[in-house]
């Protein structure tokens, strides 16, 4: 039975304090031709439950799941395995329930299992202090940006070529309202160094410059040191954020932090979080201990109780929901609580020696793959370095070449060189190759559990 709490009354009084005739007339403001105006045609208007599951169940068989054959998405969204312990934990309702932790005595769990996530994001990206997570990568790269203004009372920011063009994209919108000016060139497919582009970040860093954002490993799989960047970006008052899309990588690559980063973000996904159609995600954000009031976003932090015991308690909340407005470094919220702590479990399964085993299972297997595409004649291995993703150069258009895997299911589908479109001269020239190039993940097979 329909649960109506309003009678016919209720509504006629409602409308009639807004001015409203009727129901409809909420709508006016919807274009007519937009409007429904009868029936869906071959939709019926009800249907029996069994006949609805067995049609979407029909529906459903129709989709290339991505564990039935090898996944090169990438990009920020991995299919690694994850153990069954992982979603079963997260599962129970002291974690599942669990809502914001204002009260540290009712709440210990919850903020401990921050502080554990804090702890093992600050000792991945090698920096002082990480806080208890951001909605996504894109945001927490945008957020970084934001942090940088703040510190250096400058408002231009450098992005790589390299950097995810959802990131860039996300940048661009927040830009609009914060009037910071993005400076973003769109990738050249440079033998060996696809994507790269320090040369001329280096050449472009001037007083005026608050940050400069770099991903590593770039969009088209590059791996580059950052060292000589960090310290140009100090020479002159200029901070560096890392972006980090796949946290494996740094079970076998530098962490940022060592390499001179001030400020590291990145994508969690690929630890311990399923791939879930794009989202929900978890936001990684870790910086050094001299900016942390700069920091958005919650930290939790230890401390002792009366007694003299361990406890956990949220220290730092610069929201304008807790301070002053005009205080606030951010309007993020909130936290990703359910899927760092899915990070925080499947990262402590794995241990130090677990990550870096996976690490170099995933590299493995993508050098074998790229040795084995390279060898076909015609295939070019744009790369000189990587990690699991790499470019090809195709002697045809990749696109047809991609959609044909898919179809016959040797693959997961997808056709990217999106990132190399452009409107300066260069990005014209990579976008009329973009079509006969294919950026693809390592080739891990998933019965090997990578």
């Amino acid at each position: 039975m329909r649960y109506l709490p309003l009678t016919d009354a209720d509504r006629r009084d409602m409308l009639s304090v807004i001015g409203a005739s009727s129901i409809d007339d909420l709508f006016r403001d919807v274009p007519e031709a937009a409007r429904l105006s009868g029936p869906i045609a071959g939709l019926a208007d009800h249907a029996p439950e069994i006949a609805v599951e067995r049609q979407l169940s029909a529906l459903a068989r129709k989709n290339l799941a991505a564990g039935e054959v090898p996944f090169f998405l990438g990009c920020g969204a991995y299919k690694h395995h994850v153990p069954a312990s992982v979603d079963h934990l997260i599962q129970r309702g002291e974690f599942l329930t669990a809502y914001t932790p204002y009260q540290p005595e009712i709440a210990q769990g919850t903020l401990q299992v921050l502080f554990e996530f804090q702890t093992q994001v600050a000792r991945l990206f090698g920096c002082d202090v990480a806080n208890a997570s951001m909605y996504d990568g894109s945001t927490a790269c945008w957020e970084a940006i934001g942090m940088a203004r703040r510190i250096t009372r400058r408002s231009k920011a450098l992005l790589s070529a390299g950097l995810h063009p959802h990131y860039v994209s996300v940048a661009r919108t927040m830009a609009r309202f914060t009037g910071d000016t993005l400076d973003y060139r769109a990738p050249e497919l440079t033998p060996g160094a696809p994507g790269d582009d320090l040369g001329r970040l280096l050449a472009a860093i001037d007083g005026e410059t608050s940050c400069v954002v770099v991903q590593n490993p770039n969009i088209l799989g590059h791996v580059a040191d950052l060292s000589e960047l960090a310290v140009r970006c100090h020479e002159k008052g200029a901070l560096l954020i890392a972006v980090v899309t796949e946290p494996v990588s740094l079970g076998a690559i530098r962490s940022p932090g060592e390499m001179g980063a001030d400020i590291v973000v990145g994508e969690g996904q690929s630890i311990g979080v399923g791939l879930q159609f794009g989202g929900p995600y978890v936001g990684l954000f870790a910086t050094r201990e001299k900016y942390v009031r700069q920091m958005p976003g919650r930290l939790c932090g230890e401390t002792v109780d009366a007694s003299g015991k361990r406890g956990f308690v949220l220290t730092l909340s610069t929201r304008e929901q807790h301070i002053r407005r005009e205080k606030a470094t951010s309007n993020i919220c909130t936290n990703s609580g359910l899927c760092a702590l899915a990070f925080s479990i499947h990262m402590t399964l794995l241990g130090e020696k677990g990550l870096r085993d996976l690490a170099a299972l995933n590299h493995a297997l993508a050098v074998n793959a790229a040795e084995q595409l390279g060898s076909i004649a015609g295939v070019e291995l744009v790369n000189g370095s990587f990690f699991n993703e790499f470019t090809l150069r195709l002697p045809k258009e990749a696109r047809p070449v991609v959609r044909a895997l898919g179809r016959s299911r040797h693959i997961g589908r997808r056709v990217a060189g999106a990132a190399l479109s452009g409107r300066s001269s260069a990005g014209e020239r990579a976008g009329r190759r973009r079509h006969r190039d294919w950026h693809g993940g390592g080739c891990r097979d998933p019965s090997r559990g990578a």
